[in-house]
């Protein structure tokens, strides 16, 4: 984690360099979503979608965005394939992180098998901000199990076509409540302080510039430690 860090990406230039990866990245998978002219969309700018880029030695070698949805505010990339399921979570009051456009540049993913789970660490540092109660992750059917285990998720809908992709996703969710102290004692990489936290999901109104490298804080905590007040 020495030379990992992360940066918001709210300029238009660093849009681009990620709407380069997300197209390379869902090419060589064969995921690019039917008919779509762009990679960049209108919730890459909603008030409470959060995008990212994940450097390594200042390289761009991942991204995604995050969606924090609550009741008074329902965009997210979930909420368009499982609406029904996505207002059920919100009509009992309850706020969620939304992960989506999950891209890892495929020419070095297999040498580097830390980056999904470095990619994916936002959405528990986001949970702890936003004090979440759930963490949900639209996924293929076959990465289901990954989540399952990483994430403690429970499975919410096993499998369902979708037409902006094309292909079966499967919508889980990880009970942050419940699992909170369980995840981040098997995988303490996963812990945030509340400085990061904040610098990655403030916003200061008339501020646009967010922060611009953002390191792991996870490295600083001494092993085994977790605090006597987790965030989750």
């Amino acid at each position: 984690m020495n030379h990992v860090e992360y940066r918001r990406v709210e300029s238009g230039e660093d849009m681009e360099e990620v709407e380069r990866l997300r197209y390379k990245a869902y090419k060589a998978r064969e995921v690019l979503p039917v008919a779509a002219k762009s990679m960049i969309d209108d919730a890459d700018f909603d008030s409470q979608a959060y995008v990212f880029g994940l450097y390594y030695y200042e390289q761009l070698v991942s991204t995604i965005r995050i969606h924090h949805v609550t009741p008074n505010h329902r965009v997210s990339q979930s909420g368009g394939i499982f609406p029904a399921e996505m207002d059920a979570f919100l009509d009992a009051g309850l706020s969620l992180i939304d992960p989506a456009r999950f891209a890892a540049d495929p020419e070095l993913s297999t040498e580097m098998p830390w980056i999904p789970y470095l990619t994916l660490r936002p959405n528990i540092v986001a949970a702890a901000h936003f004090r979440a109660d759930r963490v949900m992750q639209h996924v293929r059917p076959a990465h289901a199990a990954f989540y399952k285990r990483v994430f403690y998720a429970d499975t919410v809908v096993a499998s369902r076509m979708t037409e902006t992709y094309g292909f079966d996703l499967t919508l889980m969710a990880t009970n942050v409540i419940d699992v909170g102290r369980k995840l981040l004692t098997r995988y303490p990489f996963f812990i945030s302080s509340a400085s990061e936290q904040r610098m990655m999901f403030s916003r200061i109104p008339n501020d646009t510039l967010p922060p611009l490298t953002i390191v792991p804080t996870a490295r600083f905590m001494a092993e085994g430690d977790l605090g006597t007040d987790l965030p989750l």
